[in-house]
């Protein structure tokens, strides 16, 4: 996520006139989250693919790349779903008319992907956040020149995406919007209680946060048999999480009693500090919010009560095996995602975000198409 200025590409050939596809995307330049305009989207190389988007959700992280960036402009949006409309030609695994959610990107050669946790790749910094591919080159051009695109390898704040077909993961006929979080949000959350906590029935998990992230992970717990308390000064998304079997408090300063695991989404040092005084003994903490770089952690308490503090990219998630599981379980009953978010026009990505902010909306998610 470079804020530098400059377009940062590496030197190549300049696109044929008609050569791209014509697209429209959400331009972030200074201030504004995103005006509408027409884009050239680069032609599928190799394992690339074009996929038309239906739905995109709006995460906390696109914010803060916004604010990055500066005046430089770009294209975010990283939890993009919807229909594969071209393949490279050595793209694998997919076929035209495939409905796809698209996760971050990863080499799958290096040893943490090659390990199953894609979410460490080597090439992370150049794949996600360099505005480019791999090799420096451009996705996305505005009136001709180049701008930062291939967001997390996709830039999805628009109504189509070049994307590598290894960060597609098909879902069927699922909803797009329901779909559309599980690239990054919903994944985070749940893939922290599966794959990092991994709470048993009838322990309790502290989920502190109740946004996108932190209700995806109490939902997943709940469907485990486990005890959920949620810390969150927002009613309404207490609420919500209260009718599906969580408790909820406005505050960590409210009664709350011993817990097995927490996790934090917000990344507030007192709240990490206060998460970390509830756990019982050889409890686990583990921090998805990101916050100051530096907190301080009473390390004497930490060893003598064995407690365990581990951070979590992506939910140490290998989305192609954790976002079918999902799928399984909102198909199931027993994982109601889709009582999580609320529909917005593309263009309309100011109102989503005050909304969100606002705690009227849990999770926003963008319809290109609307």
């Amino acid at each position: 996520m470079s804020g530098a200025t400059g377009t940062g590409f590496a030197d190549g050939p300049a696109p044929r006139s008609g050569a791209g596809t014509a697209i429209s995307v959400l331009l972030s330049r200074g201030s504004a989250l995103g005006e509408l305009v027409e884009a050239e989207l680069d032609e599928p190389r190799d394992d690339e693919v074009v996929v038309r988007i239906e739905a995109v959700g709006v995460c906390h992280t696109d914010l803060l790349a916004q604010k990055r960036l500066g005046s430089r402009p770009g294209v975010l949006g990283h939890e993009g779903c919807g229909t594969v409309e071209r393949l490279g030609p050595r793209a694998e695994g997919l076929a035209v008319g495939d409905r796809v959610v698209i996760s971050f990107a990863s080499c799958g050669e290096c040893v943490p992907c090659r390990s199953g946790f894609p979410g460490y790749c080597a090439c992370s910094a150049a794949l996600n956040g360099s505005g480019g591919r791999r090799d420096g080159s451009p996705t996305l051009r505005v009136g001709g020149e180049p701008v930062f695109g291939s967001f997390f390898g996709q830039s999805s704040f628009a109504t189509a995406v070049l994307t590598r077909a290894r960060s597609c993961v098909p879902v069927g006929d699922l909803a797009p919007e329901v779909a559309a979080p599980l690239g990054c949000g919903f994944l985070t959350g749940a893939g922290a209680v599966l794959n990092v906590l991994r709470p048993r029935p009838r322990e309790r998990l502290l989920v502190v946060g109740a946004g996108g992230v932190g209700a995806a992970a109490a939902l997943v717990a709940l469907s485990e048999g486990v005890e959920v308390v949620v810390a969150d000064p927002v009613e309404a998304r207490g609420a919500l999480l209260t009718a599906y079997g969580a408790t909820a408090v406005a505050s960590l300063d409210e009664p709350i009693p011993p817990v097995t695991h927490a996790l934090d989404t917000t990344g507030r040092p007192e709240a990490i500090a206060r998460a970390l005084t509830l756990l019982g003994p050889r409890g686990a903490l583990t921090l998805v919010g990101l916050g100051p770089a530096e907190i301080p952690v009473d390390v004497r308490s930490l060893t003598m009560r064995g407690l365990r503090l581990s951070g979590c990219v992506e939910g140490d998630a290998e989305p192609a095996r954790l976002i079918p599981e999902l799928i399984r379980r909102h198909r199931d009953g027993v994982l109601p995602l889709d009582r999580l978010v609320t529909t917005y026009p593309l263009d309309a990505i100011e109102r989503a975000v005050a909304d969100q902010r606002a705690g009227l909306t849990l999770k926003a998610v963008l319809l290109p198409g609307s």
